[in-house]
This record gives structure tokens, sequence and C-alpha cells, in this order.
């Protein structure tokens, strides 16, 4: 019998190809996955910090509410406002802040504002192009 000789050359060129291929693809993949993992840490924390505020504004709720009801609204003082009956206290965790508002009267209270922040600052470092400078009619 007559063998038939292989030509090697054109399957080790697309095993080659096909390898970097591959290679560029796990690469990609694992430095996606670091990048949604950070991503995902980064939004959890949101989270628990904005959970936190809530947690410490509705318990001071509640005391308000319990001190209207027994009539002992002393203690409230250190949070008034220059308004006439209005109430501020505002809970703060890193750069987030809970900022509660209520109007007190002789019997009830009213929440007037239930608003949550978080700080930032503006990213002044990347040089983009504003649309302005190079243009005359």
């Amino acid at each position: 019998m007559k063998q038939i000789p292989i030509k090697l050359g054109p399957l080790a060129l697309l095993l080659t190809v096909i390898s970097i291929c591959l290679t560029t693809l796990v690469v990609l993949t694992f430095s996606t996955a670091q990048a949604d993992m950070r991503l995902a840490e980064r939004f959890a924390e949101t989270v628990r910090v904005r959970y936190e505020l809530e947690k410490q504004g509705q318990e001071f709720w509640q005391e308000v509410q319990d001190s209207v009801e027994w009539g002992d609204t002393v203690w409230l003082q250190e949070y008034r406002t220059k308004e006439r009956g209005v109430y501020e206290r505002v809970f703060e965790e890193g750069n987030t802040s809970l900022t509660i508002r209520m109007k007190v009267t002789g019997i009830s209270a009213e929440v007037l504002e239930w608003r949550t922040v978080r700080s930032w600052e503006q990213d002044t470092g990347l040089n983009l192009w504003d649309g302005s400078s190079g243009w005359q009619r």
C-alpha cells in the first residue's frame, strides 16, 4: 500500500488561530467577571448603607410618634428649625445622608420630607471637548 503524506502546515495554522481566539476569549471573560464583581460589591454597599439609614430613620420616627402620643416632646427641641412646629433630623453614614423633616402639633406628627441623598464630586480629570472652542461663524 501506498501511504499518502499528510500536510500539517494548514492544520497547524488553523489550530494556532483557534488557540489564540480561545485564549483571548478566556482573558476577556475573566476581566469582565472581575469588573462585574466589583460593581456588584459597590452596589451591595450602597444598598446596605441606604437600608441602615432607613432603619435609623424609622426608629427615630417611632420615637417621635411615641413622644407625641405621651405628650413628651421636649427632647425634640434640639431638632427644631426656624419654622414653627417643624423639626429636622439628619442621619449620615459615609457620603449618604437621610433627612427627615416633620411637623409636630399638639397631638399629631406628620412627615413633611423623607429624603436620601448621596453626595458626589464631579470628576474634572477628563479633558472633553465642550463643543464651543474652535468653531466660529
